[in-house]
C-alpha cells in the first residue's frame, strides 16, 4: 500500500490525528488540576462553626431566631448551655465544646456570655473570630459588675432578688435573679410584655460568684472581634457597650432602639454582625 493511499494521509484523518493528541494533552492538564481545583472549592465554600453562649437570666433558646437564619444560610450552629456558675468554669466548659469542633470557629456571646468566650477562645487557633452582642468584654482582672457600674443607666442593680442555693463541696452560693415586676423594663423593653413574662419565669439564674469574677487576660486582644451595641439596653449601659467595643478595637454596629436581648427583637441585625465576621475571617 502506498503512502498516498494509506488511512492515515486521507484528507480527514490527516486533520483528525493532530486534532486529537491536543484533546488528549488538554484532558491531561485538566485531570492533573481537578484535585487542587477542587479543594480550592471546597477551602471557599467550608462555612465556620458558629458558637452561640447566652448570658445571665437567659438560656440557649434565646439565641432561636439567630440559629433559624444562620443555619438557613447554610453555618453549623451549636447554642450550649452556659452554666452561668462561675467565670473560669463557665469558659473551661465552653473550652471544652471548642475543642471538639473540626475546622473554624466563631464564637459569638451575649451579655455575661461575652465574659466567657473572651476567656474560652485563649489556646484555640481555630477560634477565627469573637462577636460581642450587647456583651461583655472584659480586661484581664475586671468582671461583668464592674462594668456595669462603671457607666450610669442600668437597671438591673435596684431590679435583682437573690436565693441562696447548696454548693456541692459545702457552704452556700448566691443566685441573682431579675424580678418579674421589672424584667420587661430592665431586660426586654422592647419584647411583647405576654413575651417576657413567660421570660421572667423560665430565667436562668446567674451565680453572684459568677458575675463578680475576674477576667483572665481576654482573647480580644489577639483575635479578630466584632461589637453590636442595644443602643436603648437597660441592663448594660449602651455607654459601656461602646467604651468595651472600641477598647477591644471591635468592628461596630449599633440598633438604637434595641433592649438588651437584642437577638431577640433584632435577629436579622444580630445575623448581619455574625455572617459579616464569618466572611472577612475566611
Amino acid at each position: 500500500m502506498s503512502a498516498q493511499t494509506s488511512p492515515l494521509f486521507r484528507p480527514g484523518i490527516r486533520l483528525l490525528l493532530p486534532v486529537t493528541l491536543a484533546v488528549l494533552a488538554l484532558l491531561a492538564i485538566l485531570v492533573t488540576a481537578l484535585p487542587s481545583a477542587a479543594a480550592a472549592t471546597s477551602r471557599q465554600t467550608v462555612k465556620p462553626t458558629v458558637v452561640l453562649v447566652h448570658g445571665a437570666f437567659a438560656d440557649a433558646s434565646s439565641w432561636n431566631k439567630v440559629v433559624a437564619r444562620l443555619q438557613g444560610a447554610g453555618y453549623p450552629v451549636i447554642a450550649p448551655a452556659n452554666p452561668l456558675r462561675d467565670l473560669a468554669g463557665d469558659s473551661a466548659y465552653l473550652s471544652s465544646i471548642v475543642s471538639s469542633i473540626d475546622g473554624p470557629v466563631i464564637l459569638v456571646g451575649h451579655s455575661y456570655g461575652g465574659a466567657v468566650i473572651s476567656n474560652a477562645a485563649t489556646g484555640h487557633p481555630n477560634v477565627k473570630a469573637l462577636v460581642f452582642i450587647a456583651a461583655f468584654a472584659p480586661e484581664e482582672a475586671e468582671s461583668a459588675l464592674d462594668l456595669t457600674g462603671k457607666f450610669p443607666g442600668s437597671q438591673l442593680p435596684t431590679s435583682l432578688i437573690t436565693r441562696q442555693y447548696p454548693l456541692p463541696g459545702g457552704g452556700t452560693g448566691t443566685d441573682a435573679y431579675i424580678a418579674p415586676a421589672a424584667f420587661h423594663a430592665a431586660f426586654a423593653a422592647d419584647l411583647p410584655a405576654r413575651d417576657t413574662a413567660l421570660m421572667a419565669a423560665t430565667q436562668r439564674p446567674a451565680a453572684l460568684a459568677a458575675l463578680g469574677s475576674p477576667s483572665g487576660a481576654p482573647a480580644w486582644k489577639t483575635i479578630p472581634s466584632w461589637y453590636l451595641v442595644a443602643g436603648a439596653d437597660q441592663a448594660i449601659p449602651p455607654a459601656a457597650q461602646r467604651f468595651m467595643a472600641q477598647r477591644a478595637g471591635a468592628r461596630t454596629s449599633e440598633v438604637g432602639e434595641a433592649s438588651h436581648v437584642i437577638m431577640i427583637s433584632r435577629p436579622d441585625a444580630t445575623t448581619a454582625v455574625i455572617t459579616a465576621a464569618a466572611h472577612a475571617t475566611r
